[in-house]
């Protein structure tokens, strides 16, 4: 039996139904769940790869692919930490698979962990995708592909492209869409741990939403 099947069997067997109502009404019903909360979803996932191991290097993209396609959240999630485990080896091909996450069963508890993670690290590690990807993304009329493209620096700290960022956040800060206003906020509160004073300028000059500016300026004095 080959990886999914098996995992999905392993992670059915220790579903809490009393529990998956609950969690798929924090998300609005968008998705089903099975019941497994995040720290015994996770230390599931990782007995089940000591066990069987991580699919290749060649199979881990249709896993990815097919776990995503199953219908409860956890298996998402699972997803996103198979890859993970290798972010730091993903090949530059890696991007258009990304890319389909990010707009398929999107909302924000997988949108955010692919853009600021494992978005982050490939075009970390190949710039030449931001240009034609996330200069792309963030004209592009799909909303998590935009916010995407707002939050790929998220955990660069030091190595954030400020100007890149307050150039994306220009193109979106007319935009009406909570997702766009909170990411704008929240992209440019992490600028501020490393560069406050860029953050504070860019706020007095730029038209922004109240919540985007209640945001970046949560932990400053203004």
């Amino acid at each position: 039996m080959s990886f999914v099947p098996q995992f999905e069997s392993w992670l059915r067997s220790h579903a809490d139904p009393e529990q998956a109502a609950p969690m798929a009404a924090y998300m609005r019903g968008l998705f089903p769940f099975l019941g497994i909360r995040s720290p015994e979803r996770v230390a599931l996932t990782r007995t089940f790869i000591a066990e069987q191991g991580l699919p290749s290097d060649d199979e881990l993209e249709r896993v990815v692919r097919e776990l995503w396609l199953l219908p409860e959240r956890e298996f998402h999630y699972s997803a996103m930490l198979l890859l993970e485990r290798r972010m730091k080896k993903a090949a530059i091909g890696q991007i258009d698979l990304l890319e389909w996450m990010i707009t398929t069963k999107s909302w924000w508890d997988t949108v955010d962990i692919i853009a600021g993670k494992l978005m982050g690290n490939l075009f970390a590690r190949f710039p030449e995708l931001i240009e034609r990807y996330a200069m792309k993304w963030i004209y592009s009329e799909n909303m998590w592909l935009r916010r995407s493209a707002i939050l790929f620096q998220l955990h660069y700290k030091e190595r954030i492209n400020g100007e890149l960022l307050f150039q994306f956040i220009r193109q979106c800060a007319h935009e009406e869409e909570f997702f766009i206003r909170k990411a704008i906020g929240w992209a440019l509160r992490e600028y501020a741990k490393t560069n406050a004073a860029a953050v504070i300028r860019f706020v007095e000059t730029t038209e922004l939403s109240p919540l985007s500016v209640r945001e970046a300026l949560k932990h400053l004095k203004r």
